[in-house]
């Protein structure tokens, strides 16, 4: 049987190329595996497939009763298939924190490590593999890590992820800043979105308190593309809570090159979380919260209600 190997929904480009490395490694050490998507990635993923000669993945809805998979960077069951329990699940590699509620068929293999990539992870789980990685391969492992770490500005960032970022660079000869603001000029583009579909584009589910959040990051180094439709995604807030069956989305505009985020401040409880988590002073619609960059490390463990 195939294993498919996949992220999480709303796939940005770690959850993108992740899956695409672990299926090149499977197949590589002789399995029999192919790379899914759990939804359209974002423009950033996109433009990174392109650059490196890959197709995207096929977009999957559900994962049938027995099939073998692997989940990549994440294990929150609230971002994966809805059936994920009735799958075989035969491992897990992930750099977020673990939060419960998955349950697999057999004993598995389960790699969970704080650094900011979850291909950072795969490379060294590859051993003396990871020397026969081709060009885009390794291009797509130093296009997940400069994602996650926001070309090493996001506080997620190790020593490690930063150190191979560096030697992968340094085979494909690639100027890490250059290509880096390549990659967050695709990410910035968001002129083709609706207000929902950004809303949705780089989000996660989280519970606090018995309040759930669909928790909403936007990464940009054109923040005032964004917040020039301010009004608009406040708007259509209510109607994305509503149909993911949350009570509140939170969304973080997060300035790459300010290295701050703005959090839109639609009603009271918005208002409350804004200030319970960040000590944030709310005085109007939005409010900008010096250093925050990321949703793993400083906004989602902040948050409060």
């Amino acid at each position: 049987m195939t294993t498919l190997v996949f992220g999480h929904k709303s796939p940005d480009t770690d959850s993108t190329g992740s899956p695409l490395i672990w299926e090149w490694f499977l197949n590589h050490t002789g399995g029999d595996a192919a790379a899914q998507l759990l939804g359209t990635p974002n423009t950033e993923a996109q433009f990174v497939a392109q650059k490196w000669g890959f197709d995207l993945p096929p977009i999957m809805d559900d994962v049938a009763d027995d099939q073998d998979c692997v989940i990549v960077d994440t294990n929150n069951p609230a971002e994966l298939p809805a059936n994920i329990n009735g799958a075989n699940v035969t491992a897990i590699i992930d750099h977020h924190k673990l939060v419960g509620g998955l349950e697999t068929k057999n004993p598995i293999d389960i790699t969970i490590r704080p650094l900011a990539c979850t291909a950072t992870i795969m490379h060294d789980l590859m051993g003396d593999h990871a020397g026969h990685m081709p060009e885009g391969i390794k291009g797509l492992m130093l296009s997940c890590i400069l994602s996650d770490t926001l070309a090493f500005r996001s506080p997620t960032t190790t020593d490690t992820d930063k150190a191979l970022a560096e030697s992968l660079a340094a085979d494909l000869k690639i100027d890490i800043q250059a290509y880096a603001d390549e990659m967050f000029a695709a990410k910035s583009d968001v002129s083709a979105f609706s207000e929902a579909e950004l809303l949705r584009m780089d989000s996660k589910e989280y519970e606090v308190d018995g309040v759930k959040f669909r928790v909403s990051v936007l990464e940009t180094t054109s923040p005032e593309a964004v917040l020039s439709r301010k009004d608009a995604l406040m708007a259509a807030m209510p109607q994305v809570a509503g149909e993911d069956k949350v009570n509140e989305v939170l969304l973080f505009v997060v300035d790459i090159l300010r290295e701050e985020a703005t959090m839109l401040i639609p009603n009271d409880l918005s208002k409350r979380v804004a200030e319970a988590s960040f000590g944030a002073s709310v005085s109007g619609n939005t409010v900008v919260l010096p250093g925050v960059m990321s949703r793993k490390k400083q906004i989602i463990p902040a948050l409060k209600v």
